[in-house]
């Protein structure tokens, strides 16, 4: 097993909780050195990944978790590969860590089926609740818990940001893999296409081929936007996405910044470093007693939007003031 381990701070937003631990029984925590799987759904040498797992080592670290004196953590990565990860699940369950942090549906579900028993703490997973993994988000069950990405408002939300920034948008895919995606954000999307009077498309896709067939089909007429749903799958394939709306010049809203810094269009969507960064405070906690059920499932609390002006101008597009005003990053 490779080791790699972690420290950093947080505060812990659950029911009835409070942030503060005293020193003295962080000393306590020095006795045992505890073992800590982090299971990516993605590839660990994605940039996306690495700065998740930054951030939860710097937030581990700040809670009193030092490598080699209390703590070390495995990393495995299932490069969005659904055999590879249920492999993974099998190996990571089977070497009986203490705790196992997991970023996304497919590498939690995998464990699911794999244990009932050692605790879970998952960092981006959409509607965990819909998907069979917790009970309730108040009261989760079971041996699992986490931080969500659940924002249903957003399929509505990108629509409008696409329009925003493409006004003579007339035609609106969203694409998604059926497999893996969750259609919680189509009626907010739906609703309003019906708004914007803008003919709203659906587009699963689950390879390269089918992405490209879909967006071809959205550039033969002017008018053509694409959305892209939050998916392991699609940060996977994030590149051949991006390639191929610049080739087809279609404008594209995506729900992650990866994609505007690797020349996408526009992004918008939860701010899934600062997930990991709150799933630290969890992990700290069941290390030191508490059990999943008893930790709610927590939403999200902090967005971020990223425009591409060097996209904007390829497609012909100017970046309104308004968009330019509330973004977190600009990139040039």
């Amino acid at each position: 097993m490779m080791g790699i381990c972690l420290r950093r701070r947080e505060f812990i937003a659950a029911l009835g909780g409070a942030a503060a631990w005293p020193f003295a029984a962080r000393a306590q925590q020095g006795d045992r050195v505890r073992r800590i799987c982090v299971f990516m759904s993605g590839d660990e040498n994605d940039p996306v990944y690495k700065a998740r797992l930054s951030m939860f080592t710097q937030a581990l670290a700040d809670l009193g978790w030092t490598d080699g004196r209390n703590v070390r953590t495995d990393l495995r990565s299932g490069g969005g590969d659904a055999n590879r990860m249920r492999a993974l699940a099998r190996e990571l369950v089977g070497s009986q860590p203490d705790i196992i942090v997991t970023d996304g549906i497919p590498a939690t579900v995998a464990l699911q089926q794999e244990t009932r028993t050692i605790p879970i703490v998952f960092a981006t997973v959409g509607d965990p609740v819909a998907r069979g993994i917790a009970l309730r988000l108040n009261q989760p069950g079971g041996n699992i818990t986490g931080f969500a990405g659940l924002e249903p408002s957003l399929g509505g939300k990108w629509l409008e940001l696409l329009s925003e920034i493409a006004p003579g948008l007339k035609r609106a895919a969203i694409m998604f893999n059926p497999d893996t995606a969750g259609m919680y954000f189509m009626p907010t999307f739906e609703t309003e296409a019906r708004s914007l009077k803008v003919v709203p498309i659906t587009a699963p896709v689950r390879s390269d081929v089918e992405i490209e067939t879909a967006i071809i089909d959205l550039g033969h007429e002017p008018g053509g936007g694409l959305v892209v749903m939050p998916d392991t799958f699609m940060n996977v394939h994030r590149m051949p996405i991006i390639s191929a709306v610049a080739r087809n010049n279609v404008p594209a809203v995506y729900y992650l910044s990866a994609f505007a810094r690797d020349g996408g269009l526009l992004s918008y969507g939860v701010d899934r470093v600062d997930l990991f960064r709150r799933a630290a405070s969890y992990v700290d906690r069941i290390l030191r007693g508490a059990k999943p059920a008893e930790l709610p499932i927590q939403l999200p609390t902090k967005f971020e939007m990223a425009v591409n002006l060097k996209a904007a101008k390829a497609l012909g597009l100017a970046v309104p003031r308004s968009i330019r005003l509330r973004a977190t990053e600009v990139i040039e």
